[in-house]
């Protein structure tokens, strides 16, 4: 704490604001059935009903509370997406970490592999992916992780390249350490700036992804609160002038400019410059 004080003092007031967003966010996931007035899946009134004491937000097509279901989304939808951009992380950064530091074959096959991911625009592919799987948060969840890391892949392999030829490695190689320990204690510090950086952005990518496959039909499951399923579910009401609808893109949309806030702010500081 002693350690983060200071650098908390040096945060430009869009950083500390998209800071402020996500531990906001952060708790309302976490607390989210003391939060919510009703379950996610309650149906509590008429259909539509509009915004009044009893409902703040008013109902959706079924008749289930919009409040409730926002604050049910923000652990359903974030949750989901945060798994998933930590699953992506994981498979990216070890298998391009391993292509860096062994080269040979296995840097060909598994960089000629992400070639082929890479080729075919990922939300075709996704789509075509969960179609031939099926609906599913195990079956979303994988997909999404594994076409995403291909990115993940291609920043740590370049990364890690660069610092593989430094001369401290090249010791380290030369005193007969292994492979992980290589990895580990000489590559893995040195790009860990750029690493987080991009954990950050990645979970904004995944975290679209998943509101717009859940618009198309294809995300979480129903009767799970999604955002991107409650945009799709209310959007008649926009043509009466109803502003229901665009409660959970705001969402989606307030989150990722948050991320992206602190994300722009720590690649600021990786990179050296000064303000």
């Amino acid at each position: 704490m002693a350690r983060l004080l200071p650098v908390l003092k040096t945060m430009p007031l869009t950083a500390m604001l998209g800071l402020a967003v996500i531990l906001i966010y952060a708790a309302t996931a976490l607390f989210a059935p003391l939060l919510a007035p009703y379950g996610q899946a309650e149906i509590v009134g008429a259909q539509f009903e509009p915004w009044g004491a009893a409902y703040p937000l008013g109902t959706d097509t079924l008749g289930r509370d919009m409040l409730s279901r926002l604050i049910w989304g923000a652990r359903n939808t974030v949750g989901v997406a945060l798994v998933t951009t930590v699953l992506a992380f994981a498979i990216g950064a070890v298998t391009g970490l391993l292509a860096a530091a062994l080269g040979g074959w296995v840097d060909l096959a598994l960089s000629r592999l992400v070639d082929v991911l890479m080729a075919v625009p990922s939300l075709i592919l996704t789509l075509l992916a969960l179609s031939a799987l099926g609906p599913g948060v195990a079956n979303l969840v994988m997909v999404v992780a594994v076409l995403d890391s291909t990115r993940v892949f291609r920043l740590a392999r370049a990364t890690a390249m660069n610092v593989m030829v430094l001369d401290y490695v090249e010791a380290a190689q030369l005193r007969g350490e292994g492979t992980w320990w290589v990895i580990l204690r000489e590559v893995l510090p040195n790009i860990s700036a750029p690493l987080i950086a991009e954990f950050g952005l990645r979970f904004c990518f995944v975290f679209l992804t998943i509101s717009a496959l859940s618009f198309l039909g294809l995300g979480l499951p129903p009767p799970m609160a999604d955002w991107g399923a409650m945009v799709r579910d209310n959007a008649a009401l926009i043509t009466f002038g109803d502003l229901t609808p665009l409660l959970p893109a705001a969402s989606i949309a307030v989150l990722t400019v948050g991320v992206n806030f602190v994300v722009d702010w720590m690649l600021h500081r990786a990179s050296g410059l000064k303000d």
